[in-house]
């Protein structure tokens, strides 16, 4: 019964009872009061493809990370490409720190006013002229010793023009700061060098020295850690020679 005093029947409860009922068989509109907010959110397709793609992602980091083979890849006994093997020796960094490093000579000989065509041309057949004598004096070391390993002539010149990069950091250095930088960044630079080169050409050298089964303390063996020894120190000496006329 209502109130006798009332002009007008309440009748908001009933419409949205109403309401309710109609949209609650056909499942279509907001959730009810009953679904949660997280039966919503899985609900949704763009949160279900956005959580399979991070799951992708963290699948692909975690194989990434416990890979640890950092060696040259191998197909049918030759190393592959270095466009499918990043630890692969390949030019391009030696080539564009050769040609960087005769253009900082120019920079450095101009700053000095001491530029010419000629000087910069003797400058760059001087560099070519010792990475050549570097690359034959190998070769010949390794012919002499009886290494049989799977270095070309173009790996040599690959490993072996790494050192021009850190010329380049000590020329710019002691052009910016003075000579007392440039030799802490090239003496820094020498020592890396010296790192890579032992680490890199012992896998080279004594890796055929290993599968042959010989001594360590055997008299071949020493003279090819001699000679892993001799080349890697020859590379601070020549990137010495070859700067420190270059930053007064």
């Amino acid at each position: 019964m209502t109130d006798p005093h009332q002009l007008f029947d309440d009748t908001s409860s009933a419409q949205s009872r109403g309401y309710g009922a109609q949209r609650a068989p056909g499942g279509l509109g907001y959730p009810t009061a009953s679904a949660s907010p997280q039966s919503a959110f899985l609900g949704d397709p763009v949160s279900n493809m956005a959580m399979a793609y991070g799951s992708s992602l963290a699948a692909q980091g975690k194989e990434l990370v416990d890979k640890n083979d950092w060696e040259v890849q191998y197909q049918q006994d030759t190393p592959v490409a270095p466009r499918f093997d990043v630890n692969a020796p390949d030019l391009y960094i030696p080539a564009m720190a050769f040609i960087t490093y005769v253009l900082v000579a120019g920079l450095a000989l101009g700053t000095q006013d001491r530029f010419s065509p000629d000087l910069l041309g003797l400058q760059a057949s001087s560099a070519l002229a010792w990475l050549t004598l570097e690359v034959l004096a190998i070769l010949l070391s390794l012919y002499l010793v009886t290494v049989n390993t799977d270095l070309t002539t173009i790996d040599l010149v690959a490993f072996l023009g790494y050192k021009y990069v850190g010329m380049i950091g000590g020329v710019l250095m002691g052009l910016l700061f003075g000579k007392v930088v440039y030799y802490l960044v090239l003496g820094w630079c020498c020592v890396s060098i010296f790192v890579f080169m032992i680490r890199t050409l012992r896998l080279k050298i004594l890796a055929e020295a290993a599968a042959e089964g010989i001594p360590v303390r055997g008299a071949r063996n020493q003279l090819r850690m001699y000679l892993t020894m001799a080349v890697a120190a020859a590379q601070p000496l020549l990137m010495y020679w070859l700067t420190f006329h270059l930053v007064r």
